[in-house]
């Protein structure tokens, strides 16, 4: 960061240290002057060759108002930077991912599907499809809305239709992979336009990451970054749907079946798919209590901290996490049924989870978690946002 940089944003907030960090920026902890109150605050040099924030912070002013949308507090430039302050969240899903050894059990894996499925429904109902879904896009909330997931980093998101008259765009071919090779859909790496269904595709390799702790298709070597698209890409279209979702419950198959069966124009039925996997979540007898797995991973280092025989706690970072796999994957440019037990904005609060508070750090917002494995508190990625409108 530049020494011209004032350590004060639009007069309100004051910047603190940098917690987290993309291709193209940082983010920093920031506090209302004011207030005291905790933001995050994301910077983009002016200089950058692909300038994404002021396109993101407009998107964000669209979207605001939805469950899971983080607030825009303010955007603007000082100095040599875009800067756009948001709401303070909590550790994304890798993070938490990371923090509980790669791998996530059925129950958390759908109730965590249940909110995903919702956040990417609203996107898609403001004309407007992703084309980043992956686990460092979805961020935990802080405090009360600790099980609330939110849906960030819009840098790359494009308009798939006209808001009034709902024109969709034209089906195109010969375009770059744009997003994140690792979850992107096969017809993404065919060079087809992305549409929704490519978001939903997308989302069905993160929960199958989180069920199998890790995806076919990683860690192929190859000498260029085409060259290792290109092998991913062999690789996902070789792979059969049931030998991907092998070992898990048959609804992950027709998932998969679901979105592979979309036309490029045709809107996903989002209540189908929530059906699907809730019935699925009674059937194996799970309760919607919002107890995740790093809630009780959580608490039973929490309980290991109070008794002085045990040995050191397991830290967000440290123990089995630090085995994480380090292989990064480049990122390219180019409603709820109304049930008691399953509220769709989640905020509810089941007694092991109000149990629980303690190791979630109660009303401050377990704020060691949220520094997480990664040592962020809010995130965005910084990839070039072209090819967007």
């Amino acid at each position: 960061m530049s020494s011209g940089l004032e350590l004060r944003v639009g007069n309100k907030y004051r910047l603190g240290r940098k917690i987290g960090s993309g291709s193209f920026g940082d983010i920093y902890l920031g506090t209302h002057i004011q207030t005291g109150e905790e933001v995050g605050i994301k910077l983009e040099s002016v200089k950058t060759k692909h300038p994404q924030l002021l396109y993101e912070s407009k998107l964000y002013k669209i979207l605001q108002g939805g469950t899971g949308i983080p607030n825009v507090r303010w955007f603007g430039v000082e100095g040599d930077y875009n800067i756009m302050v948001l709401d303070l969240l909590g550790p994304s899903l890798e993070d938490l991912f990371n923090f509980c050894n790669r791998k996530l059990s059925l129950k958390t894996v759908l109730m965590l599907a249940d909110q995903l499925v919702s956040r990417i429904e609203y996107v898609h109902s403001k004309s407007f499809i992703h084309r980043d879904i992956k686990p460092d896009n979805f961020l935990m909330g802080l405090g009360k809305r600790a099980n609330q997931v939110n849906i960030i980093d819009f840098g790359l998101a494009k308009k798939y239709r006209d808001p009034k008259s709902h024109q969709h765009i034209p089906y195109r071919e010969n375009k770059n992979l744009t997003g994140t090779a690792r979850y992107a859909s096969i017809n993404t790496h065919l060079g087809i336009e992305q549409s929704r269904r490519d978001d939903l595709e997308s989302l069905g390799y993160v929960l199958m990451y989180f069920l199998r702790g890790s995806l076919p298709w990683q860690g192929l070597k190859a000498a260029t970054k085409k060259q290792k698209y290109e092998k991913i890409s062999e690789k996902k279209m070789s792979t059969p749907i049931e030998v991907l979702c092998k070992g898990f419950p048959p609804e992950f198959v027709t998932y998969f079946q679901l979105c592979r069966s979309l036309r490029f124009e045709d809107k996903p039925d989002y209540s189908y798919v929530r059906k699907l996997f809730r019935d699925l979540f009674i059937r194996e007898g799970y309760q919607y209590d919002y107890v995740f797995d790093w809630t009780i991973l959580k608490y039973q280092q929490t309980q290991a901290l109070t008794r002085p025989s045990a040995g050191p706690a397991l830290g967000a970072g440290g123990g089995a996490s630090r085995e994480r796999s380090r292989e990064k994957e480049p990122r390219s440019r180019g409603a709820d049924d109304g049930r008691r037990n399953t509220p769709a904005d989640g905020t509810g609060r089941g007694l092991e989870a109000r149990g629980l508070d303690a190791a979630r750090g109660g009303g401050g917002g377990g704020r060691d978690i949220a520094r997480g494995a990664s040592g962020s508190g809010t995130r965005g990625g910084y990839g070039p946002g072209a090819d967007r409108m």
